[in-house]
């Protein structure tokens, strides 16, 4: 018994010092990386989205030797000038947060990226256990280069004059294809990179929708495109469409006291999860490696994405975090993942390529007897 029970306190004092000596592992990298990111001075972000959301100041005051810097614009002139800067021999991106089709293919693609999943060194960060379904979400195939920290439910981007269309009437996709819409909806052109990729690869690959839904709806029904999201707002605000298809801006003319609102219920075919701006990449040669190491495991920490949340929600754009241990006060419950309803993953590596939904919705457009 004695020999036993020397042996079991063995056994402990061994897992013991183990774990002990991995913890002192990680804090002393932690430790010696916020102190050399200190030296560096910034982090130089590029953003699509408002900046504000990440000069809210709560990394800020954590690092306060470290100064952020945002560049925001559109996913695609921040990835052309990001793919440009680099042609020209200037690496100044350290982090990338941007959707989904811009990172991949292209920004992976042309080789620009680092893997993420190397310098998540936080225990908060690096436990999968409190992320979505258990795991980490990457959009690459090798499940190390962009990381996934939101997914919202997305039913089509579809905003709609609220006195010139009643919801109950709209139980599925193909109801937008009645006789009476025609030549009352509009939509972004997204033969151009921009929004509206996500909804049209939940069209294109949902086996109740696919290229059929697509060819009738920009080949019949007389669509008018833009490209101009505010004009496209006013269009709808003020009676001149009824329908827009890709309008993010709805919210905010809501929020004005337009009759506007957005389409947030899930129709009879389902509903696609989307980051939309929810994918963050570290750059390769990025010019400070500590400071953007320090930044992504805050960003991505429970503090960071309580943080990111709420700053979200404060510009009128709720994400759902994929993290599982932080509160949902400041998500709608119409912008939380659906419970029950029928989803597609639309940041699968498979779903990512724009290039045959474009060329469909190209096709589409040449068939329509709308003159362009």
């Amino acid at each position: 018994m004695i020999l036993f029970l020397s042996f079991f306190v063995v056994l402990i004092s061994e897992s013991s010092l183990l774990a002990a000596g991995e913890k002192a592992g990680w804090q002393a990298d932690w430790t010696k990386t916020v102190e050399t990111a200190n030296r560096e001075g910034q982090v130089n972000i590029y953003y699509w989205g408002s900046p504000y959301v990440l000069e809210a100041g709560a990394f800020q005051q954590k690092f306060p030797r470290i100064k952020v810097v945002i560049t925001s614009g559109l996913g695609g002139q921040l990835q052309q000038r990001i793919l440009s800067e680099r042609r020209a021999g200037k690496f100044l991106a350290d982090v990338h947060i941007d959707g989904a089709s811009n990172f991949y293919p292209n920004m992976f693609r042309a080789g620009a990226m680092d893997p993420i999943r190397s310098v998540l060194v936080l225990p908060e960060v690096a436990d999968e256990s409190r992320w979505w379904r258990g795991r980490h979400k990457y959009i690459d195939a090798e499940e190390k280069y962009v990381f996934a920290f939101t997914a919202n439910p997305n039913y089509g981007t579809i905003a709609y004059h609220t006195k010139l269309v009643d919801l109950k009437e709209l139980n599925s996709y193909w109801d937008f294809l009645r006789p009476k819409w025609k030549g009352k909806i509009e939509a972004r052109d997204i033969s151009v990179a921009g929004g509206g990729s996500a909804p049209m690869r939940f069209f294109y690959y949902n086996s109740e929708l696919g290229p059929a839904f697509i060819m009738r709806l920009f080949g019949e029904m007389d669509a008018t495109l833009f490209r101009d999201t505010r004009q496209a707002v006013d269009w709808l605000a003020s009676g001149k469409f009824a329908i827009c298809f890709f309008c993010p801006g709805a919210e905010t003319a809501r929020q004005q006291g337009l009759p506007v609102d957005s389409l947030k219920k899930p129709l009879k075919e389902g509903a696609g999860l989307s980051g939309q701006v929810g994918y963050i990449g570290l750059l390769n040669r990025p010019p400070h490696p500590n400071a953007a190491k320090v930044f992504i495991n805050w960003f991505l920490s429970r503090e960071g994405q309580i943080s990111f949340q709420k700053e979200q929600a404060k510009a009128g754009s709720a994400r759902d975090s994929l993290r599982v241990d932080i509160p949902k006060d400041y998500i709608p419950p119409e912008d939380r993942r659906p419970e029950g309803a029928k989803t597609i993953e639309l940041d699968h590596p498979d779903m990512l390529d724009m290039e045959p939904v474009r060329n469909l919705f190209r096709e589409a457009i040449a068939k329509s007897a709308k003159p362009r």
